[in-house]
């Protein structure tokens, strides 16, 4: 099975379009080694949104970012982050995410034109030498990004930034060298209590192994750098209004985000930041000492796991949304999502409405495959089944379509060849 996904992946780099190039400039023109974290406030509802800055903080004495591979090719995500030299406006760094607040329009309570909404949010830039502006964009109705909002920040106005003090402890699980040429991950420990150091300990270990464990991280596991922050609080677990159990956890997660009973998740990005003040990292995984199931994820933002018998798989599809933007492919009748493709093309990857497939992978259909392609019966569990036009993804179950009858993102089978090319594209930002 796995030779059969490096032809097909082989065949993916040579037939899909590739991604444009761009003209990076050189990072010691314009930054220091240093990380600059940028903490504002995105306020609004369904029909339009501001951001307001709260302030900067110099988050680390290094910055942990590729110094070459500045400027973000993969267009994903509902929103980005552009610093552009203030004096000529050359465009010096760039990277696409999505939002906490994104996901909540989508919800009943989003939905509600006159609900405002306030979410914390949190982009890491490498430190400007001189002035800029941060412009932070989001989509037009064309899926096009216009700036709406702009920071500006001039280095030599030395009381505009903060400092703070480390919270959590560090550790290294894996060293692999230079955090500018590989991916640097932290394991965030949350909802450990005073009596759960040695377990704390053991769980770095076991979700060091499930990142690293499984395709396509697996045979690139010498590109990553793993770190772990612990924190041990007064009690142990985390906040469940289901069972009417509140914690004050590190982080101050929680099930039942936006009404959804397995979705566990963090508002307080601020906090969550503060407690990694010192670490180099470019993608957080958030390890929750509870047994209940539960997880999530948001493109560029962090991925949430509980730590349970099912984390293993739990884990690698989480990091398919927050590291790859990937889809979920799976259909869900949840009156939370009102998702719908009818008169655009998504953004991800792995799933597409056919308004403009030429894009996604359809040069990879093997020719007279009909379209909607009839699912693959008798599949082994972990099994991709051939690359065709699987209708239902998205949360749709018409309209929207999938790559193969079975994906990480769907069932917990493997990351099928599309989702593996994804995935590879974003480690390469990384390591190039």
């Amino acid at each position: 099975m796995i030779k059969q996904h490096l032809i097909i992946f082989a065949l993916l780099c040579a037939t899909l379009s590739p991604l444009h190039a761009q003209n990076n400039p050189e990072f010691e023109d314009f930054f220091h080694n240093v990380t600059l974290r940028v903490d504002y406030l995105r306020i609004g509802c369904m029909r339009h949104d501001t951001c307001i800055l709260k302030e900067y903080v110099l988050q680390n004495d290094v910055w942990a970012g590729s110094t070459t591979q500045l400027l973000d090719p993969i267009d994903n995500g509902a929103y980005r982050i552009l610093v552009k030299d203030a004096a000529s406006g050359q465009d010096l760094y760039s990277r696409c995410y999505n939002s906490l607040f994104e996901e909540y329009r989508s919800t009943i309570p989003g939905r509600d034109k006159d609900s405002i909404a306030s979410f914390e949010e949190v982009m890491l830039i490498p430190y400007p030498k001189k002035a800029v502006d941060i412009c932070l964009q989001k989509r037009d109705a064309k899926n096009r990004f216009f700036t709406a909002s702009t920071f500006h920040f001039n280095p030599a106005d030395e009381g505009s930034v903060k400092h703070r003090h480390q919270k959590g402890n560090t550790i290294k699980l894996v060293n692999n060298g230079d955090m500018h040429n590989k991916i640097d991950v932290v394991i965030v420990a949350e909802g450990y209590g005073k009596k759960d150091a040695k377990k704390m300990q053991e769980d770095f270990k076991l979700f060091t192994n499930y990142l690293l464990g499984v395709e396509p991280f697996k045979s690139r596991a010498e590109d990553f750098n793993v770190w772990g922050v612990g924190f041990l609080a007064d009690e142990s677990g985390v906040t469940d209004p289901n069972a009417d159990r509140y914690v004050n956890s590190a982080v101050g997660s929680s099930y039942n985000t936006f009404g959804m009973d397995r979705y566990l998740m963090t508002t307080n990005l601020f906090q969550l930041h503060d407690l990694l003040y010192g670490t180099p990292y470019d993608h957080i995984i958030i390890m929750a000492n509870c047994d209940t199931y539960g997880g999530g994820a948001i493109y560029n933002y962090y991925a949430f796991s509980a730590v349970q018998k099912m984390s293993q798989w739990i884990l690698p599809h989480e990091l398919g949304h927050s590291i790859g933007g990937l889809a979920d492919e799976y259909v869900e009748d949840d009156p939370n999502y009102n998702r719908r493709y009818e008169n655009i093309e998504p953004l991800e990857p792995n799933i597409t409405s056919l308004i403009d497939f030429d894009k996604k992978w359809k040069s990879l259909v093997p020719e007279g495959t009909p379209i909607p392609t009839k699912p693959v019966e008798g599949l082994g569990k972990r099994d991709n089944g051939p690359i065709g036009v699987y209708e239902g993804a998205g949360y749709m179950a018409k309209g929207c379509y999938r790559p193969c009858t079975k994906c990480m993102m769907r069932d917990y089978a493997t990351f099928c060849p599309v989702c593996m090319k994804r995935m590879h594209e974003v480690f390469d930002l990384y390591v190039r």
